[in-house]
């Protein structure tokens, strides 16, 4: 039998006695703690935590525990969020004509990897329908020009909200969301692009950076906001590259490099690790 957990992240002021009184919280009500992380800032001095203990046994009713945790957050002046492993998050995936990062995700979520549900997939092109209805996902395409983008974006909203969506993924989708789009799923959509930027922005990346002998490919993960690419950054990382390889051995690699970030960034999401904090995000893995 699957256990179930609740997990709970929090940021207040940092000073003393956080930990002892959330601790005892959970102790006092019979809980047993299975994962806990913690972080002070040190220009700030804020205090972010998340900590997961088992339900089972926890002599509080999942529906009267945010509640009682209230009382104690009062008093440390805390922001917090509580969630619990047995509630699956739904995702919807956004994606256009580049198919690797969203094949990637979908056969990670076959594999057991990402425990969430994913009910529709939305393209502003047909290139991905094949492989989703492969998948069993339903697909609906909305295309879009200048002329029907607030119109399209308009449907796209009624079918996130008619399937309850908690997470949007753009994995590789190639349209600008809109201010408006972006504000009703605060901290709910992630994206994924290179990490040449600002460097070489604009057309043709890959061909910029083998002109200028770079020595490393990145990928970056982060929230969206209204701001182009300048969201909470989730997750990074790079390969390496050399001047053996071609530009399309480069695009190969920043293909690679991208679909592990995204991937990464997806589970940490799911897995409530992620606190955002001003135009950062503290990651407690």
């Amino acid at each position: 039998m699957e256990s179930r957990n609740a997990i709970l992240l929090l940021t207040c002021p940092d000073k003393k006695g956080i930990v002892a009184s959330v601790s005892n919280f959970i102790f006092n009500h019979n809980g047993n703690i299975v994962h806990a992380a913690q972080h002070t800032s040190e220009t700030d001095k804020i205090f972010f935590m998340r900590i997961e203990w088992e339900l089972n046994g926890f002599d509080i009713q999942k529906d009267k525990i945010g509640e009682a945790f209230d009382v104690l957050a009062r008093r440390f002046d805390m922001k917090w969020d509580l969630h619990f492993t047995d509630r699956v998050a739904r995702t919807a995936i956004f994606v256009s004509r580049h198919l690797y990062c969203f094949y990637d995700l979908v056969f990670r979520h076959r594999t057991g990897e990402f425990r969430t549900e994913t009910p529709l997939v939305i393209s502003n092109h047909l290139d991905a329908k094949p492989l989703a209805e492969s998948f069993g996902l339903p697909f609906y395409h909305f295309p879009i020009t200048p002329e029907n983008k607030a119109q399209q974006e308009a449907r796209e909203l009624e079918e996130l909200q008619k399937h309850k969506i908690d997470l949007i993924v753009l994995a590789r989708y190639m349209q600008v969301l809109t201010g408006r789009f972006v504000d009703l799923y605060p901290n709910r959509i992630i994206n994924i692009h290179h990490s040449f930027l600002p460097a070489f922005a604009g057309g043709k990346p890959y061909q910029q950076a083998y002109d200028r002998g770079v020595k490393i490919i990145g990928a970056s993960s982060h929230y969206v906001t209204e701001s182009l690419d300048d969201g909470p950054i989730i997750a990074q990382d790079i390969i390496r590259t050399s001047h053996r390889d071609s530009v399309e051995d480069m695009k190969m690699k920043g293909k690679d490099v991208e679909r592990m970030v995204l991937a990464k960034a997806v589970k940490l999401h799911l897995e409530h690790r992620i606190l955002v904090h001003g135009s950062k995000t503290i990651v407690l893995e």
